[in-house]
Protein backbone atom coordinates (compact mmCIF):
# COMPACT_ATOMS: atom_id res chain seq x y z
CA UNK A 1 0.00 0.00 0.00
CA UNK A 2 1.34 3.37 -1.05
CA UNK A 3 1.57 6.24 1.44
CA UNK A 4 1.55 9.76 0.00
CA UNK A 5 2.40 12.95 1.81
CA UNK A 6 -0.29 15.61 1.80
CA UNK A 7 1.70 17.64 -0.76
CA UNK A 8 2.16 14.62 -3.05
CA UNK A 9 -1.54 13.81 -2.81
CA UNK A 10 -2.48 17.36 -3.82
CA UNK A 11 -0.11 17.34 -6.77
CA UNK A 12 -0.91 13.82 -7.97
CA UNK A 13 -4.59 13.35 -7.14
CA UNK A 14 -5.45 11.49 -10.37
CA UNK A 15 -2.52 9.09 -9.88
CA UNK A 16 -3.48 8.61 -6.22
CA UNK A 17 -7.06 7.70 -7.18
CA UNK A 18 -5.84 5.26 -9.86
CA UNK A 19 -3.53 3.63 -7.31
CA UNK A 20 -6.40 3.35 -4.80
CA UNK A 21 -8.54 1.69 -7.48
CA UNK A 22 -5.82 -0.83 -8.34
CA UNK A 23 -4.55 -1.67 -4.87
CA UNK A 24 -7.69 -1.17 -2.81
CA UNK A 25 -6.48 1.80 -0.80
CA UNK A 26 -3.78 4.41 -0.36
CA UNK A 27 -2.87 6.50 2.64
CA UNK A 28 -2.22 10.19 2.94
CA UNK A 29 0.05 11.27 5.78
CA UNK A 30 0.09 14.76 7.18
CA UNK A 31 3.10 16.49 8.63
CA UNK A 32 1.71 15.97 12.15
CA UNK A 33 1.70 12.19 11.55
CA UNK A 34 -2.04 11.73 11.17
CA UNK A 35 -3.01 9.38 8.33
CA UNK A 36 -6.09 9.10 6.17
CA UNK A 37 -7.19 6.25 3.94
CA UNK A 38 -8.57 6.72 0.43
CA UNK A 39 -10.33 3.69 -0.98
CA UNK A 40 -12.74 3.19 -3.86
CA UNK A 41 -16.43 2.84 -3.12
CA UNK A 42 -18.05 -0.31 -4.45
CA UNK A 43 -20.85 0.15 -6.93
CA UNK A 44 -23.26 -1.55 -4.56
CA UNK A 45 -24.70 -3.76 -7.27
CA UNK A 46 -24.73 -7.51 -7.08
CA UNK A 47 -22.26 -9.36 -9.30
CA UNK A 48 -25.22 -11.58 -10.19
CA UNK A 49 -27.24 -8.59 -11.40
CA UNK A 50 -26.66 -9.02 -15.12
CA UNK A 51 -28.76 -7.85 -18.02
CA UNK A 52 -31.16 -10.36 -19.52
CA UNK A 53 -30.73 -12.01 -22.89
CA UNK A 54 -33.58 -11.89 -25.39
CA UNK A 55 -33.77 -15.44 -26.76
CA UNK A 56 -37.05 -14.93 -28.55
CA UNK A 57 -38.47 -17.93 -26.65
CA UNK A 58 -41.87 -17.78 -25.06
CA UNK A 59 -42.76 -19.16 -21.66
CA UNK A 60 -44.44 -22.07 -23.37
CA UNK A 61 -41.29 -22.84 -25.42
CA UNK A 62 -39.18 -22.99 -22.27
CA UNK A 63 -41.69 -25.18 -20.42
CA UNK A 64 -41.93 -27.56 -23.40
CA UNK A 65 -38.12 -27.87 -23.49
CA UNK A 66 -38.06 -28.65 -19.76
CA UNK A 67 -40.79 -31.29 -20.12
CA UNK A 68 -38.95 -32.90 -23.03
CA UNK A 69 -35.69 -32.98 -21.08
CA UNK A 70 -37.36 -34.49 -18.00
CA UNK A 71 -39.12 -37.13 -20.08
CA UNK A 72 -35.85 -38.05 -21.77
CA UNK A 73 -34.11 -38.33 -18.36
CA UNK A 74 -36.98 -40.44 -17.02
CA UNK A 75 -36.71 -42.86 -19.97
CA UNK A 76 -32.96 -43.22 -19.38
CA UNK A 77 -33.49 -43.89 -15.69
CA UNK A 78 -35.96 -46.72 -16.32
CA UNK A 79 -33.80 -48.43 -18.93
Amino acid sequence: MKVYTYSEARQRLARLLDEAWKSGEVRIKRRDGSEFVVRPVSSGGSPLDVPGVDTGLTREDILAALRESRERDARRGSA
